[in-house]
């Protein structure tokens, strides 16, 4: 039976790219996407979410609106990275198709309830607002959740955002605290194992070859955002962060990390929205999330090339 997903995102070029590789893939089966504020906000990311699916030819996978800013701050939002739409690089059609009307939050804890325990995976791609909101007003949901794999925090890579952090803690770490503090078990996809996912020239050019339009419109969205980071860290493309998480669900065998204890910090302002990654064991914490350092890098980008051409 094919894994029964939700993914929980911010398109963003990369969760875009992220959600196509599960699309692509029989071993998934996305039962929505729940969109939330960070990329950009919320009319955006949810507008996003359908605009990726139209490309895909995969209306049949409803989108839901969730939470329009983190639980107790001020949204923060990335357009210096993504453009000011947060999907710029492609043109790409506007949606057709319409979001649902019940709210994200809603979706996970009815879906949750619905399905056998232990059978859904929870995929956030961005800031956890809507998984810590769910969490907060349906606690009978949290046993139920097969596993949460997430792309987010740094340890030995720090920050993006701040010199601290990673973006999606950063936007909202009062919700990352209470995730990863709630005991469901948890992947961690940080920078430093998406930074080894560099989008080359060579690796850039295999998606455009493709010939179609998910191809074409997977290397517009890399050329795109890739100035930033080759302007900032100086490599050879882009990091495709967020397609570490579909990836892993397919292919746990190309990446590598270790079972430790990683806590949110969300009282100091120097570091606000730090990932404190019990790394090398130093502390006795409990461990409470796999974090994963490393990745086959041929082996990811064989993986996403050969499932993008099934869209």
């Amino acid at each position: 039976m094919a894994r029964r997903i939700i993914i929980d995102t911010d398109p963003g070029q990369d969760d875009a790219i992220a959600i196509l590789l599960a699309l692509a893939s029989p071993e998934l089966e996305v039962l929505g996407l729940t969109a939330v504020a960070g990329n950009v906000p919320l009319a955006l990311t949810s507008r996003n979410a359908r605009m990726v699916l139209e490309l895909a030819g995969r209306t049949d996978v409803p989108v839901y609106a969730g939470c329009d800013a983190p639980l107790s701050r001020p949204l923060v939002t990335a357009e210096h990275v993504h453009g000011k739409t947060g999907l710029d690089g492609p043109v790409l059609p506007e949606p057709q198709m319409a979001l649902q009307e019940a709210h994200a939050v809603d979706f996970i804890i009815e879906t949750l309830r619905r399905e056998p325990a232990g059978s859904v995976t929870l995929c956030p791609l961005g800031p956890l607002t809507n998984i810590a909101t769910a969490f907060r007003r349906a606690p009978d949901i949290i046993s139920r959740v097969q596993e949460i794999v997430l792309m987010g925090g740094a340890y030995f890579e720090v920050g993006n955002i701040s010199p601290a952090a990673e973006f999606n803690i950063f936007v909202d770490p009062e919700a990352a605290a209470e995730v990863f503090g709630a005991g469901v078990p948890l992947v961690v996809m940080p920078l430093d194992v998406t930074h080894k996912a560099l989008v080359t020239p060579t690796r850039n050019e295999a998606f455009r070859a493709l010939g179609s339009k998910v191809g074409t419109a997977v290397a517009e969205m890399t050329d795109f955002f890739e100035r930033f980071d080759l302007e900032k860290y100086g490599s050879n493309g882009a990091p495709l962060h967020d397609p570490c998480v579909t990836a892993y669900l397919l292919a746990p065998g190309i990446f590598s990390g270790r079972h430790i204890n990683v806590e949110i910090e969300t009282n100091s302002e120097l570091t606000r929205g730090m990932t404190v990654a019990d790394w090398w064991r130093v502390s006795d914490r409990a461990p409470n999330a796999t974090f994963i350092g490393d990745l086959d890098a041929d082996a990811f980008f064989t993986l996403l090339t050969e499932r993008l051409a099934n869209l």
